[in-house]
């Protein structure tokens, strides 16, 4: 297989180019060149936009399945939904849950992960126990607890090494601890769904964590006399900070703030996509908790607070363009290679360069997803 793909722009790993010709050969990008090449097929997308396949590191489900739900057909069905969102790479993502139910989700993922036919799942990512009842959100107090290298070395070995990320509330005892150990191992440690105050968020960071979880969602906040999480996020410039840019759970105005203040290079656009994603409005469940999707949000029945999201990474790179302050090739470096970075798999995915496996999406001038690409090879077309 050996063709060039034309089109008005690309993001492209050297910046944002436009009206070149990008080789694909045996699956893999080849050269880009603004000369027209000679003697091989060419595919004309007109005016339409080639970015890099987007990185979802963030995501509990999609299209009525949840990855709580450990059955490996769902996970595929995620897998073959998320390209109709432009994702091509993700982290399936757990909730707070008992120990033993983690450990049987990550036996499954690791023994079939590659069995699925759609994005390609590139780690876990354990969204808790470890957390706070006061930042709880849709996940259940009851299975938290202090962190436990025990147990994170047990979940590690039943997932063969796929855990990439693990998130916890600094203030839990034994936290620094526990980070120093885990970063160390090369699984990367985030923190949220926490009360901490800025100086323990700093001394989890000093520790080894390199991720905040949904920035501002589920952490205590910014105040002139007490920074808090959402301080520590800010001031951290070797960190990563999760966003989630779907209008509902931060306003334009603080993503923008974040943004300014981390620079795009360390702000991660993520979707915390519950199983509702790509479905009409009504009632879903996310882990145990009833939700109700209306106007574009999930919800907990008991009580209204936001339950993860319905949002595909797509809208959020829309999102982030419409609200001004980011420019085209910002956001999609935003939704691809930085959080591809941000768990160290930077190397397999994210980006559009010589030699990497050909995983794009083609939008139009609106930011529309056309089709999206695996290894060279059409799976996706509006």
């Amino acid at each position: 297989m050996h063709y060039y793909i034309h089109a008005a722009k690309f993001i492209l790993a050297s910046g944002l180019s436009e009206q070149g010709f990008l080789e694909i050969i045996e699956g893999k990008f080849g050269k880009y060149t603004k000369t027209r090449p000679v003697d091989t097929r060419i595919v004309d997308l007109g005016e339409s936009i080639v970015a890099p396949g987007l990185v979802d590191t963030h995501i509990h489900g999609y299209n009525n399945h949840d990855v709580m739900d450990n059955d490996f057909t769902g996970l595929n069905e995620i897998s073959k939904g998320l390209l109709s969102c432009g994702v091509t790479a993700f982290l399936p993502t757990t909730l707070t849950a008992g120990a033993d139910t983690l450990n049987e989700i990550c036996k499954m993922i690791s023994s079939r992960y590659k069995e699925v036919k759609g994005a390609r799942i590139k780690g876990i990512f354990f969204e808790g126990p470890f957390f706070t009842t006061e930042h709880k959100g849709a996940q259940n107090p009851r299975f938290m607890s202090d962190p436990s290298l025990t147990a994170f070395r047990r979940w590690q070995d039943s997932a063969q090494g796929l855990l990439k990320k693990i998130a916890l509330a600094p203030e839990r005892h034994g936290a620094a601890d526990f980070i120093e150990n885990v970063s160390g191992s090369g699984t990367k440690v985030a923190i949220g769904h926490s009360s901490a105050t800025y100086e323990e968020a700093l001394e989890a960071v000093y520790a080894g964590a390199n991720i905040f979880v949904h920035t501002f969602n589920g952490m205590s906040g910014l105040n002139h006399h007490a920074p808090g999480m959402v301080g520590a996020a800010m001031d951290t410039p070797n960190t990563y900070a999760e966003l989630i840019c779907d209008g509902h759970h931060v306003e334009s105005g603080a993503a923008n703030l974040l943004i300014q203040e981390k620079g795009i290079d360390h702000v991660a656009l993520v979707t915390d996509c519950m199983s509702a994603g790509g479905r009409r409005a009504g009632e879903y469940v996310l882990g145990e908790f009833p939700v109700i999707v209306k106007d574009g949000a999930a919800r907990l029945k008991d009580g209204g607070s936001l339950a993860g999201s319905v949002l595909k990474l797509l809208q959020a790179v829309q999102n982030l363009v419409q609200w001004g302050r980011v420019s085209l090739y910002d956001a999609f470096k935003m939704a691809s290679y930085v959080p591809a970075v941000s768990v160290g798999i930077e190397d397999e995915c994210g980006l559009i360069a010589a030699g990497r496996e050909a995983d794009f999406i083609v939008v139009d001038e609106n930011i529309n997803l056309q089709s999206t690409y695996l290894a060279g090879k059409e799976v996706y077309s509006k």
